[in-house]
């Protein structure tokens, strides 16, 4: 998964396209060519090829297709932006080679590392959200056959977005797995029960990443869980092969993320961090909140059946005991499968979705 450098001078025999509002359909030569669209207002006056289609508005509670490729191919480089009203009601779905389940299946902020709604600057190698709201992901994303995505708009009102997506064709993807990610939220996590980030998935493959929005619901520290990986049949058993030694661990940390004198730090590195950390206000925002990502990039987790990965939710206690958290979790796998589908959970309504916005004042 690893770039490999040595080989960036390497000439193919690839072909490079692009599809955004000012090419839909991706043909060669097909860009700039628009009369009309979000921008034709602007550019009355300076004529075709002035940016006259820069965007897209997805009316509400409405699906509309960012890209449909009808070849073999490899997309190479996401970027998209949208107002941060949007980033939990436009859901971003992927679906390879004809199928009609998609195996990417994530709200819009969490693909790009911001779920709570507030911008948080992401600089990995495989997601970089950039001021304010510029979403990049270069996960590779092969297809044997077509590949198709689209973006569902879960509210009441028009979203505008922008955006645009390279891929090759022409490109050898024998052999390569499909990129699938899923979402999953525990609002609260029930009592004595561990957060699902993955269930049941059969087939060959490799985990590669992980991304969590946690909310904290009590005071005290909170990461002390362990996240476990049940390979190819541990589950039967009951232990994993894979088992971390805490919350903060997994994602590169250390002591609580706590560097003295500062307390919770945020950091964002190639393949791991916790860039946003939500501070309580005083008033309305009571409660901390966390943003972190775990690319397993250059160490990916292979599994040859199937796999199961959860994380508990441990705090402290008197007597120097944990304590069972009740927190607000949601969390996106990362995985390559040997399949275009998957088992995948139920995807949540709009309003189990919901990240309270800016507190409205209360009646006198």
């Amino acid at each position: 998964m690893s770039l490999d450098v040595g080989r960036l001078a390497a000439l193919r025999d690839v072909h490079t396209r692009s599809i955004s509002p000012e090419n839909f359909g991706g043909a060669k030569g097909g860009g700039g060519r628009a009369t009309e669209g979000t921008g034709a207002a602007c550019a009355a006056g300076l004529g075709q090829g002035w940016k006259v289609s820069p965007s897209v508005d997805v009316e509400a509670r409405s699906v509309f297709e960012l890209a449909s490729i009808d070849e073999p191919g490899r997309i190479t480089h996401i970027w998209l932006t949208t107002h941060r009203d949007n980033w939990r009601s436009l859901v971003l779905r992927a679906y390879w080679d004809g199928e009609d389940a998609p195996a990417i299946e994530v709200p819009l902020g969490d693909f790009f590392c911001n779920g709570w709604g507030t911008f948080a600057q992401v600089s990995s190698a495989m997601i970089a959200a950039n001021p304010h709201g510029g979403f990049n992901s270069y996960w590779p994303m092969p297809f044997q056959k077509s590949a198709r995505l689209t973006v569902e708009n879960l509210a009441d009102q028009t979203a505008t977005v922008y955006y645009q997506i390279t891929y090759e064709t022409n490109t050898d993807v024998a052999g390569s797995g499909y990129l699938h990610a899923q979402y999953r939220r525990s609002n609260p996590l029930p009592s004595k029960e561990t957060h699902p980030i993955l269930t049941g998935v059969d087939g060959k493959g490799h985990y590669v990443g992980t991304y969590m929005a946690w909310g904290v619901n009590s005071p005290g520290w909170w990461g002390e869980g362990e996240i476990k990986f049940y390979l190819d049949g541990d589950l039967e058993e009951g232990f994993p092969t894979i088992c971390g030694t805490g919350t903060e661990d997994y994602f590169g940390g250390a002591w609580n993320f706590d560097v003295p004198g500062r307390g919770y730090t945020e950091y964002s590195t190639p393949y791991l961090g916790m860039p946003q950390v939500l501070k309580p206000d005083g008033l309305y925002r009571s409660q901390q909140r966390f943003g972190m990502y775990r690319w397993h990039v250059a160490d990916p987790i292979h599994f040859h059946e199937n796999l199961t990965v959860d994380i508990q939710a441990l705090g402290w206690k008197a007597g120097h005991r944990y304590r069972l958290l009740q927190d607000d979790i949601s969390s996106v796998a990362l995985f390559y499968l040997d399949r275009p589908t998957a088992n995948r959970p139920e995807f949540p309504s709009a309003e189990d979705l919901e990240v309270a916005g800016e507190p409205m004042e209360p009646m006198s």
